[in-house]
């Protein structure tokens, strides 16, 4: 007998642990899930407080802006009516997230045109990108040097992406920034290549393998064929502007230039190059107009 009430106690103890037990159980789910619900609300808050409170861009597209991208971009008149479009939209995108600021010098709504342009034209091919390192442009009258001091010797740069306290800033001229889309006759323009520059960056390294937009496999085929060239170059010359053979990083964008300034010439001339520069820019998805 003593026996059965001791197992008794036994099974009563143990039913008595296993319901306190469920009961601590749900307390804690029940403490979670309160924790959670309580997280989703403020988080729920905050996205409409962010909505409400953020100011709509405004267009910055001037009144003719049409007219000016017809009368200067050689890339804008060569697309169909969609991609025109389509362009016109990731012009007045650029203008509404950077900043254009003229350090002695106005900037007028041409100069706010192309230097949109010439951020679109290397990148229209790739949806939804955004020059994530780019805050604002400066516009300087004319040349500079490596200081971006505007005078005394040495001030033979026309453009250039800021390090440093500039980070985050492009540098170019007035005159070379309308000269690059004025200047039909040549592969040259400076504003594309810069904004070339800053694609290369985006990976993290500006060396002339935009990893962010070129697919792995082609990278190492790229990397041989820009310094094959480069000793090409520097061997033969060439009808690239022999300021491609500092570096990879100058190749890239300088042969950048020409891809899209004279991409029938650079076919002719250069056949692997366009192939490839098509590869990295995806160009050859693009519907151009009947010529």
């Amino acid at each position: 007998m003593a026996t059965l009430f001791l197992y008794s106690d036994r099974a009563l103890l143990l039913t008595v642990m296993l319901n306190s037990k469920k009961d601590y159980l749900h307390q804690i789910m029940v403490l979670v899930f309160q924790i959670i619900m309580a997280l989703l609300l403020i988080l729920f808050i905050i996205l409409i407080t962010f909505r409400i409170g953020r100011p709509k861009l405004q267009s910055q597209l001037p009144v003719n802006y049409k007219e000016l991208l017809t009368d200067y971009v050689k890339f804008y008149q060569r697309l169909d009516e969609a991609g025109k479009e389509a362009f016109e939209k990731r012009v007045e995108q650029f203008l509404a997230t950077v900043k254009i600021t003229g350090i002695n010098a106005e900037v007028e709504d041409l100069d706010r045109i192309l230097l949109a342009a010439g951020a679109v034209i290397p990148v229209f091919a790739i949806s939804d990108w955004q020059y994530m390192n780019l805050h604002e442009v400066l516009v300087y009258p004319g040349a500079f040097n490596s200081d971006f001091e505007q005078h005394g010797a040495d001030r033979n740069i026309a453009g250039m992406v800021g390090t440093g306290p500039l980070q985050n800033v492009m540098v170019i001229t007035k005159w070379q920034l309308r000269q690059g889309f004025i200047n039909t006759g040549d592969n040259r323009n400076t504003a594309i290549h810069e904004f070339v520059h800053l694609v290369d960056k985006m990976d993290g390294t500006t060396d002339g393998v935009p990893e962010i937009i070129l697919e792995r496999k082609y990278a190492e085929r790229w990397k041989m064929l820009m310094e094959e060239t480069i000793v090409q170059m520097k061997t033969n010359g060439s009808d690239i502007d022999l300021y491609a053979a500092t570096n990879t990083a100058e190749f890239f964008a300088v042969v950048s230039e020409y891809f899209f300034e004279q991409p029938e010439l650079l076919k002719l001339h250069h056949p692997h190059l366009f192939e490839m520069l098509e590869q990295i820019f995806h160009t050859g998805k693009l519907q151009m107009a009947e010529q």
